[in-house]
């Protein structure tokens, strides 16, 4: 969005002015209304500017500018405001002036939701009118009663305290006249209420201190504009039921309103235009495209369809001259402007009109293919003459040899001709001319054209020429000359007929998207660092062996891999050459304090490993070294998968046996564990009234969760197997499975 449409400059340019004399406000009001042309609160404190001053001129001037196009209920109040200022001293004809002005506003902005005060202001004056006499007034009465009326079947926020006012206005003047009357106006009342409430939902989802911006897609805008579509689509289906003028009459002035806001949106101001000329206001709606015309003059859209609101009336001349605008002085006139003018010629004037100006058009430094292409086709469908046709495109093919799109065009034309000898002549003479990167939809046009013109010859002929065209530019080589199962469905395929199902054809695609890049793959030991790039396109991954320049990656050659043994006085948690016997592991462990793989340390390593299943021991041996801050979890489930680690038949005594004799399956109920409150619960869940098979092995058994994580409730349990007394048998599970499970008796 430019810059004069900044909201906040905005605000503190007229803050700024209210401070300032009117001498040196007036030009930033000026500014300000030049770029919100229906902002009524800027129009509001500039007529209220000139008002302390008693600059009167000035005021009817800027009242005339902006009341029509601004339907804002405090700005009209500031109308009433002055206009009774003006005429305060004028006596009876200054209270005629003062009523019509009244009327005049009402007349306006009296359906609107807010204008309750209005009308009570406008039944307070008139009470307030002098009447010398008794005929004056029962003209007075009359004219209370008429405006009470219109106020009462008028849905505003103020809708009960008028019924209520007009029920005291009518008991007090004929308790006998009141009640028909009341009765009379009672459903009208109750109909608009009922409106009322329906009609504010919709106008409480409005925004009623926006300024009008031009459309940049946010959320906010979205949401005014769909808020002000559902306010106008409630009012088209008259939802009181009033008669069609009415209707019509408040339908325009939710337009009027919407337009305040949302001032540059083409389609409000189309919508609006072709609502008054579906109504039969075909002149109103001449006045909106003007003025849509007028707030939006680059809208190239508004001026084609308000072109066609003249030309279908039968307004030539007008419709002609809105093309020419679009035309300009003819230099800068875009391609499409050409075009649609050239048709508005042939249906308005003739052929020989429209053959004129694409002589004159085609002389245009911004004339492209599409001209010819338009003007030929319609001398082709519309004329019915093939050889002019014929001439314009074989004109243009000298000065648009370069384009595909109108290669492709012309190819279309002589298939309607059945002219297949051109047609091939044709493709020679544009893939001679187009370099390859360019050619490949003219080279599938080709391909097409075989298999409908051709014979099976022609047809490999074309697909192998195809491909080796392809093969001078591809980074596949000669594999592109090779033929595929993909060629043979591309032959034997119609419209939207395949002679394979669709999990072929997606089998095919992928294979073809694998052969493509099976070259591409590098080995990560063939890497200078043992890493490589994915570049992730839209066909999907593949491998990039030489990096951009203008990515700084790191050496990865002076990285140093992680490993806790290098640093002296400790050694890791497990050995570089695993074991699978008890001292090889005690003795890779054997140093007095060492960092446990989750965080944890200890002082009496060979104390837990001792006290440790066997189950859990062999596990440990047949881990690998750590080469990083973390082991490679892949290999470790590989490791748990492939263990044969032995089992034991479930001891059955009441004697606690120590950790290291302890079963490896354990039994069907679950034993409490210290800080593994939701693994038991998970697996207690899971094992709840089933018995365990004592011959489970390992193989059998669910992958863990969290292996690591396992290790160390294991070694919780152990020490905390070593110091407790119970009666029963304690089972520790499974070292891989993750299974913590014990019973007692």
């Amino acid at each position: 969005m430019s810059d004069k449409y900044n909201v906040e400059a905005a605000e503190i340019l007229a803050s700024e002015a209210q401070h300032l004399p009117i001498s040196e406000a007036a030009p930033i009001y000026e500014q300000l209304l030049a770029t919100f042309p229906t902002a009524a609160k800027y129009w509001k404190q500039y007529v209220e500017a000139h008002m302390a001053v008693n600059n009167d001129d000035a005021t009817k001037q800027l009242f005339s500018r902006c009341l029509l196009n601004c339907l804002h209920i405090p700005l009209w109040r500031c109308y009433i405001r002055f206009i009774r200022k003006v005429n305060e001293k004028k006596g009876v004809e200054g209270h005629e002036e003062t009523r019509k002005a009244f009327d005049f506003m009402l007349n306006y902005v009296g359906a609107d939701i807010a204008s309750g005060p209005v009308w009570m202001e406008y039944i307070t004056f008139l009470k307030s009118l002098p009447a010398v006499n008794a005929q004056e007034e029962s003209q007075r009465m009359t004219a209370v009663r008429k405006a009470y009326q219109r106020a009462i079947v008028t849905p505003t926020h103020h809708l009960e305290q008028l019924w209520k006012d007009y029920e005291n206005f009518e008991n007090s003047v004929s308790r006998a006249l009141a009640k028909g009357l009341l009765s009379e106006y009672q459903p009208k009342y109750n109909s608009a209420r009922a409106v009322y409430r329906e009609r504010k939902k919709y106008v409480d989802e409005i925004d009623w201190n926006v300024l009008a911006l031009p459309p940049t897609g946010s959320q906010k805008e979205e949401l005014q504009w769909m808020a002000w579509k559902r306010v106008l689509a409630f009012e088209k289906g008259n939802p009181q039921r009033i008669d069609s003028a009415s209707s019509n009459k408040r339908i325009a002035f939710t337009y009027e309103q919407c337009l305040m806001y949302l001032y540059h949106y083409p389609d409000i101001w189309y919508d609006y235009a072709t609502w008054h000329a579906k109504s039969g206001s075909i002149d109103t709606a001449i006045k909106v495209f003007q003025r849509a015309l007028k707030a939006l003059p680059d809208s190239e859209v508004l001026r084609y369809a308000y072109a066609e609101l003249e030309e279908s009336r039968g307004a030539i001349q007008p419709a002609k001259k809105i093309y020419e605008s679009l035309l300009g002085d003819g230099v800068n006139a875009t391609a499409l402007a050409h075009i649609q003018f050239i048709r508005f010629l042939r249906r308005t004037e003739g052929v020989e009109a429209a053959r004129k100006y694409f002589i004159d058009a085609r002389k245009s430094p911004n004339c492209t293919y599409h001209v010819y292409v338009a003007y030929a086709m319609m001398a082709f469908c519309l004329d019915k003459d093939p050889k002019i046709a014929h001439n314009i495109f074989e004109a243009g093919l000298k000065r648009f040899m370069h384009e595909p799109g109108y290669i492709l065009e012309y190819a279309d034309f002589l298939s309607r001709l059945n002219d297949d000898r051109n047609i091939r002549a044709l493709f020679e003479r544009a893939l001679s001319s187009l370099p390859p990167e360019e050619s490949v939809e003219v080279w599938k046009r080709f391909t097409q054209f075989e298999q409908t013109y051709g014979d099976l010859a022609s047809m490999l002929k074309v697909e192998q020429r195809r491909k080796e065209a392809f093969s001078r530019t591809g980074e596949e080589g000669t594999s592109a000359l090779e033929g595929s199962l993909q060629d043979v469905v591309a032959r034997y395929s119609f419209m939207d007929l395949w002679p394979c199902s669709s999990n072929d054809l997606d089998h095919l695609a992928r294979q073809e998207w694998l052969a493509n890049n099976v070259n591409k793959k590098v080995e990560k030991s063939g890497l200078p660092n043992g890493t490589g790039l994915i570049d992730k396109g839209s066909t999907g991954p593949t491998t990039i062996s030489n990096p951009s320049a203008k990515i700084v990656l790191p050496d990865t050659s002076r990285m140093v891999l992680y490993d806790p043994r290098q640093k002296p006085g400790g050694s890791g948690f497990l050995s570089s050459a695993p074991a699978a016997v008890v001292p090889a592991i005690s003795s890779s462990l054997s140093t007095p304090t060492a960092k446990l793989v989750g965080g944890g340390s200890t002082n009496t390593l060979d104390e837990i490993l001792k006290a440790a299943p066997p189950a859990l021991v062999a596990f440990v041996a047949s881990l690998p070294s750590v080469s990083g801050p973390s082991p490679d979890v892949d290999v470790v489930l590989s490791i748990c998968l492939q263990s044969n680690i032995p089992t034991a038949q479930a001891d059955k005594s009441t004697t606690l046996p120590t950790p290291g004799t302890s079963e490896l399956s354990g039994s069907s109920k679950s034993h409490p564990i210290p800080n593994a409150k939701s693994t038991r619960d998970r697996q207690t869940g899971k094992r709840k009234g089933q018995e365990e098979d004592d011959t489970t092995t390992v193989q059998s058994l669910p992958l863990p969760r969290d292996v690591f994580r396992i290790r160390q409730l294991q070694l919780q349990k152990a020490r905390g197997g070593t110091s407790s007394q119970q009666n029963g048998s304690v089972s520790y599970g499974s070292a891989i499975s993750g299974e913590l499970s014990g019973s007692t008796s």
